[in-house]
């Protein structure tokens, strides 16, 4: 019987919320089989099966907050169970005489206990204390450790139904050595009965993460929808359908589309995962770097008109061209001639860290929050490579499968906050970088042209910089140098 503790999928992070389960008690797994979802403080992650056998117990539920070294499943691979602590040394010797029997089995507990940290004594583990310690408390990936005494949130009761096993009558949870799948024995797993599901009362459900976080916000159990996607799959409409359903109505009456509005009172929604680790970053940022904000209106029209351009080309086929892209490749043929635009500040040795590659971050909405995945070594990627990458991008972490490591390591962001209709603002730092871009919306404007008004496409840029690195004359130079490559595209070859 062997245990699959979570495992810490990125730097810093010390709890994740189990999100899906690809499997339930009495499914075979293999090897590297993708198992579970689990939600990060950046991204929801897939987590393979280290063992191979049968699944005994899933020891957390969908929608719980696990600590990373806490067991969340358990598998029997068919080895014989230990033999307890007082006889380990007997029992070592006997393996000796029999030929090592005991020894793989030991070996794979020991690979899948590498990949996560020991739970220290003062924490809980064994002989411990119970008293809080130093440790690492949750922090953006790439951004280094913070040490702290942790606060962890109270934990989720389980659903109290008679099915779940994961809790004793009166809402105590079952002890240790309990089996969440049917409060038995741990050394003496029991199959499933064949006249019930096989999770132990859990209803597979069919829907994307997105949609699950949805309907968590709205109060609105998954179960007991019908799904109107692709095999029965449950979709965002299904969910709203069912919020603003009255008491008592069928929620097929409910309009879809429309978003619950409590009527008085208050909401309250819980801050974590992706928004704990944004408003962490932003204060963080906010009050370390000094920021300034500089705006420049520029007559695009020229671009936009060469966007209409590529889009036909057969090289642009099967990508997405939008205006994004030539501000993209504005900024980093501008970030080329001013580096010191691409640098950071380190603390610690009190140097600029000059970065000679660009890992151009892309702000995305998500319905998890706001990430900014970033293109790896996007100056050396042509135009429809840029493209390709930036659509892959954007697609990826609306649906939710963003990893941690595609968010580590930026070097320069843009946020388009034009999509939202919106003209300029003062964007903040994304932790680690001395630079961001916010590209307003394109609209029509009366423009002063050889003397003459008329009608031009313009927007507004605005360029948010770290004042310690970056000075007022060369983010000036910066922005006006990007301005001037969307007024004229050519001069992206120019310069490039």
């Amino acid at each position: 019987m062997k245990e699959f503790k979570l495992p810490d999928v990125g730097e810093g992070l010390t709890e994740a919320e189990i999100v899906r389960w690809h499997v339930k008690v009495g499914d075979p797994v293999k090897v590297n089989q993708t198992i579970v979802e689990i939600e990060t403080a950046k991204a929801v992650v897939e987590l393979p099966c280290p063992f191979e056998g049968v699944v005994s117990a899933l020891l957390a539920d969908e929608g719980e907050t696990v600590d990373v070294g806490k067991p969340i499943i358990r598998v029997d691979d068919g080895s014989a169970p230990a033999a307890p602590a007082g006889g380990a040394a007997l029992s070592g010797a006997a393996g000796g005489r029999d030929g090592g029997a005991a020894e793989p089995a030991g070996r794979g507990q020991a690979l899948a206990d590498d990949m996560v940290p020991a739970v220290p004594e003062e924490a809980g583990g064994p002989g411990g204390s119970g008293k809080p310690k130093e440790e690492r408390q949750p922090v953006l990936v790439g951004y280094g450790v913070k040490m702290g005494a942790a606060k962890r949130r109270a934990r989720k009761q389980p659903s109290t139904g008679p099915s779940t096993g994961s809790s004793a009558p009166g809402g105590a949870r079952a002890p240790e050595g309990l089996s969440r799948a049917g409060a038995v024995p741990q050394s003496q797993p029991q199959p499933a009965p064949a006249s019930a599901p096989a999770g132990a009362g859990r209803v597979a459900v069919l829907a994307k993460p997105p949609v699950r976080k949805l309907a968590k916000d709205l109060g609105v159990d998954l179960a007991t929808l019908t799904g109107t996607g692709p095999q029965g799959s449950i979709t965002r409409d299904d969910v709203h359908t069912a919020a603003n359903a009255a008491p008592g109505q069928d929620a097929g009456t409910a309009r879809p589309g429309m978003r619950a509005v409590p009527s008085g009172g208050e909401e309250r929604i819980p801050v974590k995962g992706v928004r704990k680790a944004t408003a962490q970053a932003m204060v963080a940022s906010a009050f370390t770097a000094p920021h300034v904000t500089e705006f420049l209106q520029v007559d695009v029209t020229a671009t936009m008109e060469a966007v209409t351009r590529l889009r036909a080309l057969p090289d642009f086929a099967e990508v997405k061209v939008s205006p994004l892209l030539l501000v993209a490749k504005a900024v980093l043929v501008a970030a080329r001639r001013h580096p010191m635009i691409n640098s950071a500040w380190d603390e610690a040795a009190q140097e600029i860290v000059v970065k000679h590659y660009v890992n151009l971050g892309i702000a995305a909405a998500t319905p998890r929050g706001l990430l900014v995945p970033n293109v790896k070594d996007a100056h050396a990627l042509s135009l429809p490579e840029l493209a390709a990458a930036l659509g892959g991008l954007v697609e990826t972490a609306r649906a939710g499968r963003t990893q941690p490591a595609d968010m580590a390591g930026g070097t320069f962001t843009i946020t388009n906050v034009g999509v939202f209709g919106v003209d300029a603002g003062t964007p903040i730092l994304n932790p680690g970088e001395s630079a961001i871009l916010a590209f307003g919306q394109v609209r029509d404007m009366p423009w002063v042209v050889d003397g003459q008004i008329v009608p031009r496409k313009v927007c507004t840029l605005a360029l948010s910089f770290d004042h310690r690195v970056v000075d007022g004359e060369l983010g000036s130079l910066f922005l006006r140098d990007v301005g001037a490559m969307l007024e004229d595209p050519l001069r992206m070859l120019a310069w490039g």
